[in-house]
């Protein structure tokens, strides 16, 4: 593929990317100086106080509930401004990714894995995604306790602190609930210039992280590596070669060939629990070096951004490598 194509390419995903991200971080940062996500934090205060997170982590994890996108611009941009620190923002991301896990449980593991692959190993399947999701929130509340200082009463409150969103910028009166066209207008000015820098940094290095993932796919670099010899090495049976090396490219594809395989007794229930969590552990790196590293380094930064992608493909990675280990174990 030609260099030219190449950037045309790049600048077609990214344009199409941008376009959601512009208006997500207007919304997020509209409400934000309106004061409206102090009103749906108490719906993660326990979370937050247990973790020793600031009160806006609860407004995010809420948001994070229909857009992580969303929720992770908000708090890059607060970590910008200083009223976040680094450690907070890792921790609140890192809660922001979880409620995928849950999420999926409905559209994608009881629509669709249950029903292909049967209630065992569908079952098991959808369980290990929803562990991984639970040790990840384990994490944070972990390393929350462990390395953030306490939350004062005023905070455990949920009342306005130096780090939440209605100290800064956004003026509330108890007695004014309504919302006036000047304010409106004041709040929607505000929020483009608040996050017209953070826009322009996402932009930027989304354009630089999707043309490097691009230029390594047209190169054959990532197409190159097989699973052949992880297979060989874990003993597999030779006709799950072929929905192995698919479920690598495309997960639904991979259940979709390996599903027929366990209805007709082709392969046990254990072997093909083994063909998923091996597919798993070499898929999820190539999934975050396509999808969760352009949008973590572009909303984040390198530095952070990195090692969110870092910790959660690791947790990914180690939860199915155990499970595999347990299962070989069983099998031998």
């Amino acid at each position: 593929m030609m260099i030219f194509d190449l950037l045309l390419q790049t600048v077609t995903i990214t344009f199409d990317t941008m376009i959601t991200v512009f208006i997500m971080l207007f919304l997020t940062g509209l409400l934000l100086e309106l004061g409206a996500f102090q009103r749906i934090s108490h719906l993660a205060r326990p979370l937050v106080c247990i973790s020793h997170l600031p009160p806006v982590s609860a407004s995010t994890f809420v948001i994070s509930l229909g857009s992580a996108l969303a929720a992770n611009t908000m708090i890059a941009r607060l970590q910008t401004e200083g009223q976040l620190t680094y450690r907070q923002a890792m921790l609140s991301a890192m809660m922001n990714s979880v409620p995928v896990y849950f999420r999926e449980l409905f559209t994608y593991q009881l629509a669709f894995v249950i029903p292909v692959l049967g209630l065992f190993v569908g079952g098991l399947y959808a369980l290990i995604s929803i562990a991984t999701g639970a040790i990840k929130l384990m994490l944070v509340l972990v390393l929350g306790r462990a390395y953030l200082p306490a939350l004062n009463k005023d905070d455990a409150r949920g009342l306005p602190s130096p780090l939440s969103p209605l100290s800064h910028g956004a003026i509330h009166h108890p007695g004014n609930t309504g919302i006036s066209a000047e304010r409106l207008k004041d709040a929607a000015s505000k929020s483009l210039r608040g996050q017209r820098r953070i826009f322009l940094r996402i932009a930027g290095l989304y354009f630089i992280m999707t043309f490097l993932v691009l230029y390594l796919s047209g190169q054959g670099i990532l197409a190159s590596l097989n699973v052949l010899p992880l297979a060989e090495f874990f003993r597999v049976p030779p006709e799950t070669i072929i929905p192995l090396t698919v479920y690598v490219a495309s997960p639904k594809a991979g259940i979709t060939l390996l599903g027929p395989l366990i209805q007709t007794g082709g392969i046990s229930e254990v072997k093909a629990l083994i063909v998923l969590m091996l597919g798993s552990m070499f898929m999820l790196p190539f999934y975050s070096l396509r999808s969760l590293m352009p949008n973590y380094t572009s909303v984040f930064g390198m530095k952070l951004g990195l090692s969110l992608v870092l910790i959660s493909t690791s947790i990914s990675v180690l939860v199915r490598m155990s499970v595999l280990l347990m299962l070989l174990v069983t099998t031998n």
